[in-house]
């Protein structure tokens, strides 16, 4: 699968999204957040929503993200969720969110999610759809909706074999 977040400014309404290989997804929107917000509870949802997935592989365009969850986010929690130059560390409650569901999989035996890096905005297909659906949930986001959709709730699956509707280049820049 791959996980994107969007952010209309930063902070300002946020979107996240994921999407499977077999075109499932889900996106939610929130009304004020930032881009690391998104990313992060995009990669929580995914974890979370694909908890059934043994071998699951994330694919992100978000090193922020990535490192987060693959080199500091036990750090950050050994150290009362101070970063290493001793301040406060931003997002606790996705980070707990995240070490959660990693320990959830331990526990179950499962292997760990293994993150890939993908460059963002160059054609890779997962990567566009969920940049896409996170651009339009922070679109609702901006209209002062917040809440999340998904394929597994009624809406559905899209069509991974194509490109994502070309509205989705107007977007909100993410940075």
């Amino acid at each position: 699968m791959a996980t994107d977040g969007a952010c209309q400014g930063n902070p300002g309404p946020t979107g996240w999204a994921w999407v499977g290989e077999d075109g499932q997804w889900a996106a939610g929107a929130i009304p004020q957040g930032t881009n690391n917000i998104g990313e992060l509870t995009a990669l929580l949802r995914g974890i979370r929503d694909n908890a059934h997935v043994r071998h699951l592989v994330v694919q992100a365009d978000s090193m922020y993200a990535i490192n987060t969850y693959v080199s500091w986010m036990d750090g950050h929690k050994r150290r009362g969720w101070r970063t290493s130059a001793k301040q406060p560390v931003k997002n606790v409650d996705i980070l707990e969110g995240l070490i959660a569901a990693r320990d959830a999989r331990r526990a179950a035996g499962m292997p760990d999610v293994v993150l890939e890096h993908v460059k963002g905005h160059a054609g890779h297909r997962l990567n566009s759809w969920a940049d896409e659906r996170a651009v339009r949930a922070a679109r609702h986001a901006a209209k002062g909706l917040e809440g999340s959709w998904e394929s597994r709730a009624g809406h559905p699956a899209v069509d991974v074999t194509v490109a994502p509707p070309a509205s989705a280049q107007d977007k909100p820049r993410r940075r």
